[in-house]
């Protein structure tokens, strides 16, 4: 093809087609043509890194992978530029995050990195925009990362969410079907002791003796000094003449042996036995009731978590926000990953903290990816310690964990994209450089320090209606 040819191609371009003849012909004699084929991987091409390229015919897609399978996140085909733009800082040792694929063979322009400063001076209309385009395609690459960021952290709080709704839901419903079954005991043991014709006095120390149902005497105990209580109370039981199976029932109860002991002086025989099988009966009963409560409001607490946690039906708008609410909120919902590890996270924030001024989930995206990292980074049983305090106009939040450290080779290099510390197919190395973002659109700072034992990731925030902090 000469290069009146090219011209008359370089002119139907989409984006350079629009510059004076003059810049195109400086193009089409500076540019060497390259044609691809079906299938092939420009990444393992020498020009990709070194080379602008203008795709006048074909269609070539890039794929990345950050633990979700391929996802076509830019195409480019006729009238379209790829490859290194001028002023990129794309290198062979930085590339793009993705893998270009040639979709439809066709033909690209190709102009050496080495050409970039003469074309500056003599294509500014081409140069102009290539630098628009180039702003447009970090901002898009930008917006891919955090939108696969956000669906990473989403789906592991989707794992845990479902394990910790598991256990309620499962507890709700199994205490709910024992509880048919115990209204149903209860009921014959009532009857029973309606027919016993207790006396006044007989009735207040039973009374008395129920009320002891609502609080429990073994939150605190182990399970063999639970087992050893259960035991005894089936022993008394047997020497009293009553049926031992009632222990099981009453052992998680506030009824002492002294107890036991007033409804023996007052109650003996028949008498005895069925007022401690109603009381089995209603201790149980009541147990039950206030399990499928706990259940059921452990089930709301998280949906309300995760509802706040999302900021459904919020607008992406800075607001005042409580970081109490905020922080906790995160920590209960990646709690199944440190109890897997057994991992202790603490939350202490200093009272009367003042709200910052920030975007909620933006907020949140941060916490999950920096206490995320904390919890992967302790081995079994370690500490993240999660603290905030207000300084003038600020609030500091501190993230602290007692793992092994950051290298100090990588220094502030843990903040790039792609960098990681983790093994290889088990994290994306955009965590940080998210947080970072984030924390930044949010007019805040992020420092951290690390040596073996401690590690402390700094995040700075303005507080919500501070002057100062909003005219930076």
């Amino acid at each position: 093809m000469d290069d009146s040819d090219l011209v008359a191609r370089l002119a139907q371009h989409g984006t350079v087609g629009v510059a004076p003849r003059e810049e195109l012909v400086w193009l089409a004699a500076h540019g060497e043509l390259y044609h691809t084929t079906r299938g092939e991987l420009l990444t393992q091409t020498d020009w990709l890194w070194d080379r602008l390229a203008m795709v006048l015919s074909g269609h070539i897609a890039i794929y990345v992978d950050r633990g979700l399978g391929p996802r076509k996140v830019m195409e480019w085909s006729a009238g379209d530029v790829t490859g290194l733009l001028p002023y990129s800082r794309m290198t062979k040792a930085k590339p793009p995050g993705g893998d270009p694929v040639v979709v439809e063979p066709g033909d690209l322009l190709l102009v050496s990195r080495d050409n970039f400063p003469e074309m500056i001076r003599e294509c500014p209309t081409v140069t102009t925009a290539l630098v628009h385009m180039m702003i447009d395609r970090v901002r898009r690459f930008t917006s891919n990362d955090l939108q696969d960021e956000k669906m990473i952290s989403l789906g592991k709080l989707s794992a845990g969410l479902a394990h910790e709704l598991n256990n309620p839901a499962s507890a709700a419903s199994r205490s709910a079907r024992l509880l048919a079954e115990g209204l149903a005991n209860l009921e014959d043991a009532s009857r029973a002791l309606g027919t016993a014709r207790l006396t006044e006095a007989q009735h207040d120390i039973v009374h008395r003796s129920r009320n002891a149902c609502v609080s429990t005497a073994t939150a605190g105990l182990s399970p063999i000094e639970r087992a050893d209580r259960e035991e005894a109370i089936e022993s008394w039981l047997e020497a009293h003449g009553a049926a031992p199976d009632a222990a099981s029932a009453l052992v998680d109860t506030a009824l002492t042996f002294e107890d036991f002991n007033a409804l023996a002086a007052t109650l003996d025989g028949d008498m005895l036995n069925t007022t401690l099988q109603w009381l089995a009966a209603d201790c149980s009963t009541r147990s039950l009731a206030g399990e499928v409560e706990r259940s059921v409001t452990r089930i709301h607490d998280l949906v309300a978590a995760i509802k706040r946690f999302t900021y459904m039906d919020r607008t992406s708008a800075p607001e005042p926000v409580d970081l109490s609410i905020s922080l906790n909120d995160t920590v209960a919902l990646l709690q199944h990953k440190a109890r897997r590890k057994s991992v202790r996270v603490s939350v202490n924030l200093e009272p009367e903290l003042p709200r910052v001024r920030a975007i909620g989930s933006d907020l949140n995206q941060i916490w999950t990816n920096l206490i995320d990292n904390a919890i992967d980074a302790v081995g079994e049983a370690g500490e993240v310690a999660i603290t905030a305090a207000p300084r003038p106009g600020f609030v500091i939040v501190r993230i602290v964990d007692n793992g092994p450290g950051i290298p100090p080779n990588l220094g502030e290099q843990i903040f790039d994209p792609f960098v990681t510390t983790k093994p290889v197919g088990q994290g994306t190395g955009l965590g940080l450089d998210i947080a970072r973002r984030l924390v930044r659109r949010n007019d805040g700072d992020i420092e951290f320090g690390s040596r073996p034992g401690r590690t402390e990731f700094r995040i700075t925030l303005p507080v919500a209606g501070d002057v100062t902090a909003a005219q930076r």
